[in-house]
């Protein structure tokens, strides 16, 4: 109850939260986890090569990436509400011709059209959204938000049921139906910012009590908003999206060929391998809570980010040396957590560093170097193991950049406030 005996309203900060983990179980379940399963249906029908299957799921990223400028220009302009309905229904679209296949072509085509409604009804405008509802804890929020991939992706198990039993054809048009669903209505409570609804940031009225709390900014903060030109310039931009892209070489390989490589080369049963994938992505919800709880001040962000990365390169190396399922759950282990630290804490250090004002541009101009991490690590993946046997050499190469990638983010300090012109007439 508020003073006046009233029930008090909930935050829409936390229902967009909320609404984003909704989303974002949905692109998780249903596209990226998904995928790997899918992947060694189709190998099995066609006999398509790993390459093949490998570079579909590259371009899918390369595509994200390709209109990430766009994308981010469209939820800084029209708002993130109308860019998740619109991406819904692309997706949507794009699922039910996918589950009407019969070559590479289509394969590829179909695959392309998911790829650019589930870019636009995810991931950007979701954290754009929620970085300009919280400032305190923007950490938690967007580790809360992230927390439906992981969802969604230990839902893979059952989705790998639903694709012993219908095919994988039939799954696809399931797909749809649940797209349109759950992201349709989640996107409803997506305004713009607080003011748009009468409401604050952080949910705390700068008139109220907790003026003083809510007029605080973190330290670690910019109190100037970066224009994209502007962070472009920094070099906090550069490293930040190059440890990123080092990275999803390893997310991106993961997903790809994870089911492919545990069936043929570790010998598993399909029940066995849907229990892995869906297992990774809840210790990756484990990981986004440590994260969550861990970045909102308790320790320096970019120590956490670093740590992260060394999780996701151990964890390949050990997939590749992997000589029994112990192995493997260790992989599931140190990369899940690792993922899951490092997600939403990425997030916040751009919002903390830039500002919220244009973080869907700077958003999207990154995602041009972030996406040579998703193109490389299912190719090069693939490539390798269709000419050596084994996805064994390129599970170790990509690990090793993995780790590698720490050192970007430990030294991706924040940037000096721009130097910006004074305006005519000022000074004296």
């Amino acid at each position: 109850m508020d003073g006046r005996g009233r029930p008090k309203r909930i935050f829409t900060g936390w229902k967009i939260v909320w609404g984003g983990a909704a989303i974002q179980a949905v692109h998780s379940g249903l596209v990226f986890n998904a995928f790997s399963l899918i992947a060694a249906q189709i190998h099995a029908e066609y006999g398509w090569s790993k390459s093949t299957l490998g570079g579909a799921f590259a371009m899918n990223r390369a595509e994200s990436g390709l209109l990430g400028p766009l994308q981010g220009w469209m939820t800084d302009r029209w708002g993130p509400r109308a860019v998740l309905r619109l991406g819904a229904v692309i997706m949507a679209a794009g699922l039910v011709g996918f589950a009407t296949l019969d070559s590479i072509a289509e394969f590829y085509g179909f695959y392309l059209i998911v790829a650019l409604g589930s870019s636009l009804a995810g991931y950007l405008p979701v954290t754009v959204a929620i970085v300009n509802w919280f400032q305190r804890k923007r950490s938690r929020a967007l580790a809360w938000s992230q927390m439906g991939f992981a969802v969604g992706g230990t839902l893979a198990f059952l989705y790998g049921v639903l694709l012993d039993h219908v095919g994988w054809r039939q799954a696809s048009i399931w797909s749809a139906g649940i797209t349109l669903a759950v992201i349709l209505p989640a996107a409803q409570c997506y305004h713009r910012e607080p003011s748009a609804v009468g409401e604050f940031v952080d949910g705390i009225d700068p008139r109220g009590p907790d003026a003083e709390a809510a007029a605080a900014i973190p330290s670690s903060q910019t109190a100037v908003d970066f224009t994209p030109a502007e962070a472009m310039r920094t070099r906090a931009f550069w490293f930040i999206s190059l440890g990123h892209a080092s990275a999803l070489l390893v997310v991106g390989a993961s997903m790809a060929h994870l089911a492919l490589f545990l069936d043929e080369e570790r010998g598993m049963s399909s029940l066995h391998v849907s229990l892995v994938v869906g297992a990774l992505p809840a210790m990756m919800g484990v990981g986004q809570i440590l994260g969550g709880v861990l970045g909102d001040g308790l320790i320096d962000k970019r120590v956490l980010v670093a740590l992260a990365m060394l999780g996701h390169g151990l964890g390949l190396f050990v997939l590749a040396i992997a000589a029994n399922p112990i192995m493997v759950w260790a992989f599931v282990l140190f990369h899940g957590l690792g993922w899951g630290v490092r997600g939403p804490i990425q997030s916040s250090m751009r919002a903390d560093y830039f500002g919220p004002s244009d973080l869907g541009k700077i958003m999207g101009f990154s995602s041009l170097v972030v996406m040579l991490g998703m193109v490389i690590g299912p190719i090069l993946a693939g490539v390798l193991a269709d000419r050596t046997g084994s996805y064994q050499t390129g599970f170790l190469i990509l690990a090793l950049f993995a780790g590698l990638g720490s050192l970007w983010f430990y030294f991706a300090t924040p940037p000096a406030p721009p130097a910006r012109d004074a305006p005519a007439g000022a000074g004296g």
